[in-house]
């Protein structure tokens, strides 16, 4: 089978890898001139773990990770420092966090040399497994004119979207879905050396910000900041405008940023899909990731998710894969057997994963909605919930989203 990715992220890379391992002819486009992960951490839970494992991908991904996540305190604390919730460290004790270059490293690692096509951007695809591609496209292509970069179309057996939350071929399977802005945005940066978490890492909240502390494998600490914004706000110096927000907050969150170069540390409007969508594939093309589930990264779960997908697709083509030829060239696709196999799949594929990640998605805005209140009166009241909540209730909520096994074929 011949398949099309759309977007080399670790959604797109990831089920590529899973692909071509069961003997799929795959080509993944990227728009961008090279593969880059925007240097920032991603934390992997237990069911991101099995994913991982389910695409053959398990000892690559503990060669750069390490269990040491479990050994600090978690949770929730004051800006002054004093714990609001503590996660017992059994539910966490699973989680690693990456340098997301290091992650997309093990996946380009993993694929044949001429899998990834740079430069090479996907405009539009139709649901006959037609995708028309834009080459030589700039770094941001929004900026050139219609036209200005030569097109050519070629027919796939199966098109995968992974582009994303302002996905293009999100608009083939159900038009109209775009980007809804959360009221918040994120800062993220990795320092460029170790720094002493005194054995605490978590979340911090405040009125309207919030302040994530997550340790590497090497020392290095990953960090985010929230913060309440309009989503056109714009600031003639990010760091010194993150430093000063949280100058008063307790240590190493000051120290945190200070270690990290300036040109690391990079602002995102925070945003999951406006409306879920009804469906996830239509004819021969299926979604995956923020191109099928685009949400907040409140619950830590968005390249969970997508990993979830990856291996979903892969083992539920894998029988399919294996048996069959390409059927672009049939004089009726549609009545051969590989196409039908393939759409009960996809359909299947659709069950599987529609349900979880929407209600994970729904999940993760409630809680940011929750962690950026800015009333004095509102903020104290979630932080006595907090306090008063059980730690096994919360374990128990973490294990829930964390439970997952990929399907049998």
């Amino acid at each position: 089978m011949r398949i099309a990715i759309v977007g080399a992220g670790i959604g797109g890379l990831s089920i590529a890898v899973g692909l071509q391992r069961v003997g799929a002819e795959v080509t993944v486009f990227e728009r961008a001139a090279e593969v880059r992960a925007g240097g920032s951490g991603l934390s992997v839970f237990a069911n991101g773990l099995r994913a991982l494992e389910s695409l053959g991908l398990g000892p690559q991904f503990a060669a750069i990770t390490d269990k040491q996540a479990e050994s600090f305190g978690a949770g929730q604390r004051r800006p002054d420092g004093r714990w609001i919730a503590q996660i017992p460290s059994y539910s966490v004790g699973e989680l690693r966090i990456v340098d997301r270059t290091d992650l997309h490293r093990v996946l380009l690692d993993a694929l044949e040399e001429t899998t990834v096509r740079t430069s090479a951007e996907v405009t539009s695809a139709s649901i006959d497994g037609t995708v028309t591609i834009r080459t030589g496209v700039e770094a941001d292509s929004s900026q050139a004119s219609v036209g200005s970069q030569p097109e050519s179309l070629e027919r796939f057996d199966l098109v995968i979207g992974a582009d994303g939350l302002n996905s293009r071929v999100r608009e083939t399977v159900e038009p109209g879905v775009g980007p809804r802005y959360s009221g918040y945005s994120a800062w993220r940066g990795i320092t460029e050396r170790s720094v002493d978490l005194a054995g605490a890492a978590g979340e911090t909240v405040g009125r309207g910000l919030r302040f994530g502390i997550a340790p590497l494998m090497d020392g290095r600490v990953y960090w985010f900041a929230v913060a309440n914004m309009p989503e056109d706000a714009s600031f003639a110096d990010e760091k010194a405008t993150v430093r000063d927000l949280f100058s008063t907050w307790h240590a190493p969150i000051t120290e945190l940023i200070a270690a990290t170069p300036a040109a690391g540390i990079r602002r995102t409007a925070i945003s999951d899909l406006a409306t879920p969508l009804s469906t996830f594939h239509r004819g021969r093309i299926v979604l995956l990731g923020d191109a099928a589930h685009a949400m907040t990264p409140n619950l830590g779960q968005g390249g969970g998710q997508a990993l979830e997908d990856a291996a979903t697709l892969s083992a539920l083509l894998k029988p399919v894969i294996e048996t069959s030829t390409n059927f672009t060239d049939s004089a009726d696709a549609a009545d051969t057997g590989t196409a039908a196999e393939v759409d009960s799949q996809l359909r299947r594929y659709d069950h599987l994963r529609k349900k979880r990640s929407q209600s994970i998605a729904a999940k993760s805005r409630a809680l940011g909605a929750v962690f950026q209140m800015r009333s004095p009166l509102l903020s104290g009241l979630r932080d006595a919930v907090f306090t008063a909540v059980p730690s096994r209730f919360t374990a128990a909520q973490a294990a829930s989203v964390q439970r997952w096994e990929p399907p049998e074929a």
